[in-house]
């Protein structure tokens, strides 16, 4: 096919699909301004209701806020610190982040969730505008749409995270590179803007910021015969921005933590051990556990649940016989080469993830590539005739979400009808069975429901069940009478109930997850120069140490997120014995002791009084404080 005929016959669906939409009244999307408010809107709606509750997470959400809490305090922006440690795992733009957010609206829960939720809405306009300007505006608003209300990217911006923003340098890298594409000499502003999302990715999460584009966009160009395009990437000056961006944190970082002590300094800890120690399983200490590999792949279908629905169609428009990928019938045209490069950009980090240790999460950076996919298919089912194998596909797609509907649905019905409320002023954490094996899992604590603790939930569960079934019954009935986009605004309505249940039974399960409410029972007791003790890991009960303010002490030898950073000369001497926490029990100080043992073996033989209980954890003094 001639790059003429290719360029007619764009044209000719984005004229059909501007048919489809003065008849689906949805015509306002032509104007980017209402797309964008619109987009916005929906995120506003998503998102911003769970900004300042429920509180902060124990583990990762607090220990990373703990992170940039310190970045504040210590005017430290080179060497990360949590409890007083250095804190040499990770990059440091999202902390930077929140540093700057505590910075300017003071430290709470809403400002330091505020930097990732705008980060969200950055992630959702930038694949809007992509998909806008590779498929055309009305794709562009559906590809946004899937972004904003896909389970998983809600789901994985609950706790401090930076793998959103990594999806949004990735999208606005892939961006640039595309644009290269279409210039015969690319301009300073595609070849910089690609180096500089590069570099923003590398201080965002580590060297896999520099991997995944590379990898995608070289598969890319050896696929389609263009490697020669590399060296139109004004090589010597892109990389010069890349390493203007990128390196002067890493250099500070070395000269600031050079091997002392036990320690072997930050590059060996960051470059080796986080790095290629990480990806062959090798890390030390070990880190979360590896999700089997068929369930990671699964569940990447399902962070884009419901618009997963349509992703087989979508595939089917990714550029696959040899001799279209090679342009044997004339070179690929815009449209197909957002879809080969979407296609790569997923799978490159499913690939991956595949031959490394990951988690349920390490797919969210490649959610914008299956939403574009889906976006374009959406708005070519929109623009086809009635009878068409788009509309029977879509239709099809209809159906097997409505099914899936059904049974959510009866499968709530079943669990509501099973469930019994609890006791008012119950612990929910009494109502569970509790499986500390899959707690490494980031939504293993999920395993512990029980059919009584479901009882906690039965409003959010109700919503739930009802959505699914009206929304995926919606969508079918519309799809059915040729209203393909009133189909996506009800599944797009849909996903607002869910979201909204998802959101209300996480602050029903906080306190299982959070130690927020012990935190605030110390803070009513706590005196200048009493102690905090955690009988356990730092990350079981980080919260204390955010909300408080205080340096915790460790009852336990040094492990998890502070073990790297005990190794060096200047790390505080917080981590008890049995024999040392014997003498501070007995001491003139008061002594407030955390635990998820009713009866902590830690303290046996001592006197001990209950202070607070929640969520299964308690804490305990030396003296009578009631």
């Amino acid at each position: 096919m001639s790059s003429i005929s290719k360029a007619s016959l764009e044209q000719s669906t984005d004229q059909l699909v501007q048919q489809s939409a003065l008849k689906t009244g949805v015509r306002w999307l032509e104007d980017w301004r209402l797309a964008l408010l619109a987009l916005a809107g929906l995120w506003a709606i998503l998102y911003l209701p769970g900004l300042s509750w429920p509180p902060l997470l124990d583990d990762v959400d607090t220990v990373h806020a703990e992170a940039a809490r310190e970045m504040l305090l210590r005017h430290d922006w080179v060497t990360l610190y949590t409890n007083g440690f250095r804190y040499l795992e990770k990059a440091p733009l999202m902390y930077w982040s929140i540093a700057a957010s505590y910075k300017t609206f003071g430290i709470g829960n809403g400002s330091t969730r505020l930097p990732l939720m705008l980060t969200v809405l950055a992630l959702v306009l930038a694949t809007w505008w992509m998909g806008r300007w590779a498929y055309g505006k009305f794709a562009g608003f559906c590809a946004g749409l899937a972004m904003a209300t896909s389970l998983g990217l809600f789901v994985y911006t609950r706790f401090l995270i930076p793998d959103v923003m990594v999806a949004l340098w990735l999208t606005l890298g892939y961006h640039f590179f595309l644009q290269s594409l279409e210039e015969e000499q690319p301009s300073r502003l595609a070849c910089w803007g690609f180096a500089a999302t590069c570099a923003l990715n590398v201080l965002t999460k580590g060297l896999v910021g520099l991997v995944f584009p590379a990898a995608a966009i070289g598969l890319f160009l050896l696929l389609t015969g263009n490697l020669r395009h590399v060296m139109k990437l004004r090589v010597l000056s892109s990389s010069l921005v890349f390493l203007a961006i990128a390196a002067p944190w890493h250099i500070l970082a070395a000269l600031r933590n050079p091997p002392q002590g036990e320690a072997r300094g930050f590059l060996w800890f960051y470059f080796i051990n986080e790095h290629v120690m990480r990806f062959l399983g090798k890390r030390v200490p070990p880190g979360y556990d590896t999700v089997p590999l068929v369930l990671f792949w699964v569940l990447y279908v399902v962070w884009l649940f419901p618009w997963c629905a349509f992703l087989p169609q979508a595939l089917a428009q990714v550029p696959a016989r040899w001799s279209e990928i090679r342009g044997r019938f004339g070179p690929l045209d815009r449209r197909q080469r957002a879809n080969l490069l979407f296609f790569l950009w997923a799978f490159v980090i499913l690939i991956f993830f595949s031959f490394s240790t990951r988690q349920e999460y390490y797919t969210i950076p490649a959610l914008p590539a299956t939403a574009l996919l889906a976006g374009n298919w959406l708005t070519m089912e929109a623009a086809s005739p009635a009878g068409s194998s788009a509309r029977r596909a879509g239709l099809i797609s209809s159906a097997l979400l409505f099914v899936i509907g059904a049974l959510g649905f009866l499968g709530g019905a079943w669990l509501l009808s099973v469930s019994h409320r609890p006791i008012p002023g119950a612990d929910l954490a009494e109502l569970l069975k509790k499986n500390p094996s899959e707690y490494n899992l980031s939504l293993g604590h999920m395993l512990d429901l029980t059919p009584q603790a479901l009882g906690a939930f039965r409003g959010p569960l109700l919503a739930t069940s009802l959505g699914l079934l009206l929304g995926t019954g919606l969508n079918w009935f519309l799809r059915r009478r040729g209203r393909a986009m009133a189909g996506n605004a009800a599944l797009a309505a849909m996903m607002i109930a869910l979201i909204a249940g998802v959101r209300i039974s996480y602050a029903t399960f906080s306190p299982i997850l959070s130690s927020y409410a012990l935190a605030e029972a110390i803070q009513k007791q706590f005196r200048t120069g009493d102690v905090i003790v955690i009988d356990g890991q730092y990350s079981d009960a980080s919260t204390l140490n955010f909300y408080t303010g205080i340096q915790v002490h460790i009852l336990d030898e040094p492990r998890g997120n502070l073990w790297y950073g005990a190794k060096f000369p200047d790390a505080p001497k917080i981590f008890e014995t049995p024999k040392s926490m014997a003498a501070l029990w007995r001491g003139p100080e008061t002594v407030f002791v955390w635990t998820d043992k009713e009866q902590p073996r830690e303290l046996a033989g001592l006197k001990i009084h209950e202070l607070a209980h929640s969520g299964g954890k308690f804490i305990f003094t030396n003296r009578d404080l009631r």
